[in-house]
């Protein structure tokens, strides 16, 4: 059956119960429970069958693990003392409100994942925003901003990795990845949205930019009541994981103890991608949380097997929530496909793909199913294959900045999606990174990334 414009209902209304209730959770489960009802199944058996089917693959397996154990982690660099001592250390340098953003901004830069960055640097980092007074909101909105931009614009990823094998599958003029890759390095200024989404972001860290819209009602909240959450906000990390553990011991080493474990993540992402051409994240993760479970022990912070297994539940639980989150989005972005979603949103705008209007049209359209279904991948692997057989067509089959310009629009339309919708695993992660509440995050940062969105839009109606 076709749905045609129906296949969005679930998504819409999702999309509004969500807004208005800021229950992420619920507003997903409904939506997806209206999915599969319009799939022809009744809602106990279409979700059992749905969160069989969603939340049985391997890369959701594979997300689970890897938050369970940043979780772990977490709990264990409190425990050991070494957040309290590096936000002490920081703190004593009296750090600004535009120090610590600004740090927590560049650290984008150097920790370069999708997953890794804003669990990674809002677990450092969060302590520290909150002696700032820096609202939760803002700090997700910081992650979110300097995780999948960073991430397409540098030539060596996964997701570069990804969008050359879609260009070196549509044939024409290009015969090797080498040439896909040169390609894809050359679209690299021309993603607009992307550049232009960490400017702004760094706009606002350095208040050059003034806060608008719900960010600057919740910075208004902060400076009148100093809570960094909203009243009746549901963070997506347990309110235990929040009460910072002050270091017992004075001679708490930030080299072994926070260094190390970093060392040990970004080496082994490193020499994981050097060898196989990809980022082991898990296998880093495990190794840091081994190495600093054994120096825990040797220093008798750990005392028994019963103890490390009671620190580990506790990480766990600290993430559940936002398990729970990308489970559901994982289910709804499942049913959307199954009806359609996609699909009809190409068809209703294919007769705008003019010379004139390609470029644009290729940047909105992905930006919207990559916002509609949550995933810029998903929008990668639609949009590719029918935005640049039309670039060819209209340079002669021939490499020209036009078809720079059509990668460029793919790769920052599906960014725009990975960090506005409130579906996307990157957005869940950026909230429970800073310890936001989910919903409240999407409605702050919207504004910003419609903001940047609409500039780039314009951008590619003037190149």
């Amino acid at each position: 059956m076709t749905w045609g414009i129906w296949s969005l209902a679930p998504l819409v209304i999702a999309l509004v119960i969500a807004f208005k209730t800021r229950s992420a959770a619920f507003s997903l489960l409904l939506g997806s429970a209206v999915g599969v009802v319009m799939l022809g199944t009744d809602p106990a058996t279409g979700l059992s069958e749905l969160f069989q089917s969603a939340l049985g693959n391997g890369e959701f397996i594979r997300l689970c693990l890897i938050i369970s154990l940043i979780g772990i982690l977490f709990v264990l660099l409190k425990d050991s003392g070494a957040i309290a001592t590096f936000a002490n250390k920081l703190s004593a340098k009296r750090k600004s409100q535009k120090g610590v953003a600004l740090t927590t901004w560049g650290m984008g830069f150097f920790i370069v994942d999708d997953y890794f960055s804003p669990l990674m640097t809002g677990a450092v980092m969060r302590p520290l925003t909150d002696r700032v007074k820096i609202p939760r909101e803002k700090l997700a909105f910081i992650l979110d901003s300097t995780t999948a931009s960073v991430c397409i614009l540098v030539p060596f990823t996964a997701w570069a990795a990804y969008i050359v094998g879609l260009i070196v599958a549509q044939g024409g003029p290009v015969e090797t990845a080498e040439q896909a890759m040169q390609i894809f390095v050359n679209s690299i200024p021309y993603n607009f949205y992307s550049i232009l989404l960490l400017i702004f972001a760094l706009g606002i860290c350095l208040k050059i930019i003034p806060d608008f819209g719900p960010m600057r009602k919740a910075e208004k909240r902060v400076e009148e009541t100093g809570a960094l959450l909203r009243e009746g906000a549901m963070p997506l990390i347990s309110a235990e994981s929040d009460t910072l553990v002050e270091a017992k011991d004075e001679k708490v080493s930030l080299f072994w103890g926070l260094a190390m474990p970093a060392i040990i993540l970004f080496g082994t992402a490193i020499v994981s991608y050097i060898t196989v051409r990809e980022v082991m994240i898990a296998e880093a993760f495990m190794g840091a949380v081994t190495y600093l479970s054994v120096a825990m022990l040797i220093r008798r912070q750990i005392t028994s097997v019963d103890h490390l297994v009671t620190i580990a539940t506790r990480g766990i639980k600290d993430v559940v929530p936002a398990l729970i989150i990308i489970a559901l989005a994982y289910c709804i972005n499942v049913v959307t496909k199954e009806l359609g979603a996609a699909n009809f949103l190409i068809s209703q705008t294919e007769g705008l793909l003019t010379p004139a209007l390609l470029v644009a049209v290729t940047f909105m359209l992905t930006a919207f199913i990559s916002f509609s279904t949550g995933t810029s991948w998903g929008a990668y692997a639609l949009m590719v294959p029918i935005a640049l057989p039309v670039a060819y067509s209209f340079t002669g089959n021939q490499i020209d900045p036009l078809v720079f310009k059509t990668i460029a629009a793919v790769a920052g339309g599906g960014i725009f999606g990975d960090h506005a919708s409130p579906v996307s695993d990157t957005s869940v992660l950026s909230s429970a990174g800073a310890g936001s509440d989910h919903m409240d995050h999407v409605i702050t940062q919207l504004p910003y990334a419609l903001t940047v969105a609409g500039v780039s839009f314009l951008l590619y109606l003037i190149v």
